[in-house]
């Protein structure tokens, strides 16, 4: 089976085009990245592996004079960020499983054929690079940049892109800094994600001895603001006319339960059949809903979210704004804020619902 991707981006390391597939090695446990890059022809191509930021090599090859070079390696059991270095360049690339990664180039532009996950990468490289080229090294630190990589590591806090995005750097300089506090909300999120989901993952430990030691060394009780914490913020008004931010509820020691709906769509009366079983039983614990309303008409919405007992908010069907940001493609739509506040879950199928914030209570 084949996933194609079309994003194009520019590596940092090469300024290479890149677009990235995902095929099947095989039944062997091994992956394999092979290719032929007219730039590595005759040279040494390295491949490496990182130690959570230490970055040594597996094997080395001399490409052939038409830079073709075959790398293949025993597979992990758990998805991993590799690179082929040639002179000061480096491409990096995931590994999600058992899978071929084929990396072909000429005069400057690179196709990968790769992991699920790359598209992710590239997303996450393009930021960084456009706006290293834009405004140097210094760009790093801007907030809008990491606003939208903030985004990308928050559709899948404990993927292999998450990881990769809190770990790049330009040079020495980090994308994600741990003696910034917003930064340390951001790694707080992933290292949270990979302690639920992926225990056995050996960069768990990592993660969260890297949040924990420095989220202990800052002032004891500072006020968060919202443009910190690991979401993306909700400012929209409730039932009753008065604006209710996401901000507002959610970090304050309850896990909050964030739904994307239309209270007037057909299977509404149903999900919010099913979201009052779970609030009824769980509000006591610390659960608490902040509903968003997708719907066409406002009068209908408030006639249908004025009886709810959590708390209800009204979007419109026509400002798609929070759904983009969310990376939200259909309603319903659910996730999961710990009682830190981190995003810690996207809940795709309603039946895991219960037992996922159950795991936060």
């Amino acid at each position: 089976m084949k996933k194609t991707f079309s994003k194009t981006v520019t590596s940092l390391g090469l300024g290479v085009a890149v677009m990235m597939t995902m095929t099947n090695c095989g039944s062997k446990n091994e992956w394999k990245v092979k290719g032929s890059i007219d730039s590595a022809a005759d040279q040494l191509v390295v491949l490496e592996a990182s130690n959570n930021g230490y970055w040594y090599a597996l094997d080395t090859i001399s490409a052939d004079k038409n830079g073709k070079f075959s790398f293949t390696r025993e597979a992990a059991g758990y998805p991993d960020v590799y690179r082929l270095t040639i002179g000061d360049n480096s491409i990096y690339f995931p590994v999600d499983s058992i899978e071929t990664v084929t990396i072909t180039g000429s005069n400057g532009v690179v196709d990968i054929q790769g992991a699920e996950s790359a598209d992710a990468f590239m997303r996450v490289d393009k930021l960084v690079n456009d706006a290293v080229v834009k405004s140097g090294v210094t760009a790093l630190n801007d907030s809008v940049l990491k606003r939208q990589i903030g985004q990308i590591i928050l559709e899948n806090p404990a993927g292999i892109a998450a990881y990769y995005a809190i770990n790049k750097k330009v040079g020495d300089t980090p994308l994600f800094n741990v003696a910034d506090k917003a930064d340390l909300r951001i790694i707080g999120a992933v290292a949270n994600a990979f302690n639920s989901q992926r225990p056995g993952d050996p960069r768990t430990t990592y993660l969260r001895s890297i949040y924990l030691s420095n989220r202990s060394s800052q002032t004891p009780g500072v006020t968060i603001e919202a443009s910190e914490l690991p979401f993306i913020d909700i400012d929209l008004l409730d039932r009753d006319g008065k604006s209710v931010k996401l901000s507002d509820i959610a970090g304050n020691g309850k896990v909050t339960l964030v739904c994307f709906t239309a209270l007037t769509a057909e299977q509404s009366p149903a999900l919010n059949l099913e979201l009052g079983k779970i609030y009824s039983d769980l509000s006591p614990k610390g659960l608490q809903i902040y509903q968003v309303g997708f719907d066409q008409d406002e009068f209908a919405w408030r006639q249908s979210a004025k009886n709810l007992p959590w708390i209800s908010v009204y979007n419109g069907a026509t400002n798609g704004e929070v759904l983009m940001k969310y990376n939200v493609g259909s309603l319903p739509a659910m996730f999961i804020l710990d009682r830190q506040g981190n995003l810690v879950e996207r809940v795709d199928n309603m039946p895991n619902l219960r037992p996922l914030v159950n795991k936060y209570l």
